[in-house]
């Protein structure tokens, strides 16, 4: 059991994305589920869904792919988790990260929920920087 449900997520995709697998089964959360559903709108999922099992709540995430069925690579490239539990890291409305120059995605959890860089610096507002996807 792990008390970073994100990381943990991550670290499930990353590891899923490097074998070739097609999807991954998290546990869901709020959090878990609307950085899925961030994923999904940025186009580095194909779909996301909450199945119930047993009372216990799993997000079964479908990881995208781009190429050929032989030659395919999946379309994220990296995923780094930024603030932890044991660290946080906070940024003000002018500092929001850029990664790789804007074609990665900077996701944040703001006062007006967990949204991406770009939204944010739209809406004007910080928040903490929960992870970096590229």
């Amino acid at each position: 059991m792990s008390n970073d449900t994100l990381g943990d997520m991550l670290t499930r995709l990353r590891n899923a994305a490097a074998v070739g697998h097609t999807s991954v089964a998290v546990r869901a959360s709020n959090l878990n589920t609307r950085v899925a559903e961030i994923l999904k709108e940025e186009g580095y999922l194909d779909s996301y869904q909450i199945v119930e099992v047993d009372g216990k709540r799993t997000l079964n995430l479908t990881i995208r792919y781009s190429g050929e069925r032989r030659f395919r690579k999946p379309v994220i490239s990296g995923l780094e988790r930024v603030s932890r539990p044991g660290r946080r890291i906070y940024v003000r409305k002018d500092d929001i990260p850029h990664v790789l120059s804007g074609i990665g995605v900077a996701i944040l959890s703001t006062p007006k929920g967990v949204i991406t860089g770009k939204q944010a610096r739209r809406l004007g507002v910080g928040g903490e920087v929960l992870c970096y996807v590229y």
